[in-house]
């Protein structure tokens, strides 16, 4: 009831404008859907990838990597990157899980909590939480922009108290709107950091063998 009643009070902010388009989203599936939905005719896509990472704290590491970022529908999306320490192994895990919705569903419960207005700007709330019992996270929040269906912002909350959140925005390219760059803030213990990624030019409806794409 207080989470109905928290929607409630959030959706009368929201402007008309945006409200029409949050009414639409009935449930979790149905934002799902609508994100799956955008750029129908893009088939596949691939593009180089630049990060740049950056620890706040003790030993202040400065990392860059270069890889290829893939994806083929329905559900195929994977950053590879060229050379990877060990350590930065979960970086990439972690581009992997943010750009795929429909792959989501296979391992999360996905819940559609409301609005949250983050900027400025009324966000559709989708809360994820793993089906398998993870002991280091609790839960994922994802917030996308009602508007458009774009994934604009995700937090994943950790059991031992840390965060982590990125941000991400769009550019149009070959009539798609396609993924720009990415600001990642990182606050667990015993690591700050920040990382940014930016996106090169795409190569849209091309032949991506599967091998390039990991396992399951």
């Amino acid at each position: 009831m207080r989470a109905i009643l928290a929607w409630l009070l959030l959706a009368s902010a929201v402007p008309a404008a945006a409200q029409s388009s949050v009414s639409a989203a009935r449930d979790a599936q149905s934002v799902i859907d609508r994100m799956i939905a955008r750029n129908p005719s893009l088939l596949s896509f691939q593009t180089r990838v630049h990060v740049d990472l950056h620890m706040l704290n003790f030993p202040y590491l400065a990392q860059t990597l270069e890889g290829t970022l893939y994806f083929k529908r329905p559900d195929k999306y994977e950053v590879v990157f060229d050379s990877v320490p060990a350590y930065m192994s979960g970086f990439s895990r972690l581009l992997d899980n943010i750009g795929d919705p429909d792959a989501w569903q296979r391992d999360q419960n996905i819940f559609l909590i409301g609005t949250r207005t983050i900027g400025g700007k009324p966000l559709l709330w989708l809360r994820l939480t793993a089906k398998i019992h993870d002991d280091n996270l609790d839960h994922a929040d994802a917030y996308i922009d009602p508007r458009s269906y774009e994934l604009v912002r995700m937090e994943w909350h950790y059991t031992n108290g840390g965060t982590i959140v990125m941000t991400q925005s769009y550019r149009s390219e070959f009539g798609f709107v396609l993924l720009a760059a990415q600001h990642a803030t990182v606050d667990i213990p015993r690591v700050r950091a920040v990382g940014d990624a930016t996106y090169g030019a795409y190569q849209t409806n091309i032949d991506v063998d599967d091998h390039v794409f990991t396992e399951q």
